[in-house]
C-alpha cells in the first residue's frame, strides 16, 4: 500500500495536469518554489496547510478532493479493501453489493 505522502502528490500531479496546467504555473499561483511542488507531487514533502488550501482553490476543488485517491492505489490494495467490505458485510448488504457491481460492469 502506498503511503498517504505518495497518494497526495500523485492526486495533486493528476488534478494540476487534468487543468493542463505545468507545475511551474501552479508552483507560481500558489506561491511556492517550483522544486518544493515538486518535492511533493513525488512524495518527497508534505505541503503545508496553507500551501493545500491554495492548491484547492487554484486547482478549483474542495480540500478533501485532495485526498480522493482510492483509485491511484494498487490493485492488491483494492482487492483487499474490497475483501473487507465482503467479509464484514451482512447478508442483504451482500446481496446489495452484488446488485450494484451488476449494475456497474454491464
Amino acid at each position: 500500500m502506498k503511503s498517504t505522502k505518495l497518494l497526495l502528490g500523485a492526486r495533486i500531479k493528476e488534478l494540476r495536469k487534468s487543468r493542463a496546467m505545468s507545475q511551474e504555473q501552479l508552483a507560481e499561483k500558489i506561491d511556492v518554489d517550483p522544486k518544493h511542488l515538486s518535492r511533493i507531487e513525488v512524495g518527497r514533502g508534505y505541503p503545508s496547510l496553507d500551501a493545500l488550501e491554495n492548491i484547492a482553490r487554484v486547482l478549483n476543488v474542495e480540500m478533501r478532493c485532495l485526498f480522493e485517491f482510492q483509485h491511484l492505489d494498487s490493485i492488491e490494495s483494492v482487492e483487499n479493501s474490497i475483501d473487507l467490505q465482503l467479509k464484514s458485510a451482512t447478508e442483504n448488504e451482500k446481496r446489495t453489493f452484488l446488485k450494484l457491481l451488476n449494475v456497474l460492469v454491464k
